[in-house]
């Protein structure tokens, strides 16, 4: 069924998006705030930052953006502590930001290896660590996972391992959060070609196996590449990523898309 603004409300939510400079960070950072919440968002992309920072006030909520790199535990720290004394008390987290490269094992070196567990795992970690003891009870936490933590993912083995350590985290985070109704949610979506990720084709030919990037590299596309922001403020439908994020945000979110609401 299709989902408009009107059927679930974030009025006043203040809701914290790493990652948000473009692709699923930027929609669903912007679809928040559709949605009614206010808005802070962090990236490594300062221009691009910039440009969701102004989509947000578009819609007419509140937003607070800083650049800064998510495997910086303090830098993150000082952000979200910014965050709820700009905004107010965080209501919902989206660990978004993550990256990788394409090589083969063997080919990675301990730094490149510890690279990807610091920004697909760690920074995680920091963003829930320094979050939750900001956030308000009943609030929710999203971690942007990925379908290659399901599978086997030559040429992406750490970053898929990390991936899949972010989905047991979140179940361990469930439980020991409930006694503050805070709820730990995944969202795994399969590779989403975006504009950003359109120079990181054919990753074997000139990537250095060392160095994450911020988008993991997808290979040679097979389609144009998609707008998700016009996926979902445009044609909102269950199966977007970033729908799905929205809906995680509210404890009434899912009743919405039940036939009988419930």
């Amino acid at each position: 069924m299709a989902l408009d603004p009107l059927a679930i409300r974030l009025d006043d939510t203040v809701a914290v998006v790493t990652g948000a400079a473009q692709g699923i960070g930027a929609a669903t950072a912007v679809a928040l705030a559709r949605f009614g919440a206010d808005v802070a968002i962090c990236d490594r992309n300062a221009a691009g930052l910039k440009e969701t920072e102004a989509a947000i006030r578009d819609t007419g909520r509140r937003a607070f953006a800083l650049e800064l790199d998510v495997r910086d535990g303090a830098a993150v720290a000082g952000f979200l502590a910014d965050a709820r004394n700009e905004l107010g008390p965080l209501g919902v987290l989206v660990n978004n930001a993550g990256g990788g490269f394409w090589a083969p094992f063997l080919d990675v070196r301990p730094r490149g290896q510890a690279a990807l567990i610091e920004e697909n795992f760690g920074s995680v970690t920091h963003v829930v660590r320094h979050g939750v003891p900001l956030m308000t009870d009943g609030g929710s936490i999203i971690n942007v996972t990925s379908v290659e933590a399901f599978r086997a993912a030559p040429g992406f083995a750490v970053y898929a391992a990390m991936k899949a350590a972010v989905e047991q985290l979140s179940r361990s985070l469930a439980l020991e959060l409930s006694e503050r109704r805070i709820r730990v949610n995944c969202v795994a979506p399969d590779a989403i070609p975006t504009p950003g990720d359109a120079e990181l084709a054919f990753p074997h030919l000139d990537a250095d196996p060392n160095q994450p990037s911020d988008h993991v590299l997808l290979g040679p596309p097979t389609k144009p590449p998609l707008n998700p922001q016009a996926l979902v403020l445009h044609n909102p439908h269950p199966q977007d990523k970033e729908l799905w994020a929205i809906l995680l945000t509210s404890s009434d979110g899912l009743k919405a898309m039940a036939p009988n609401g419930h």
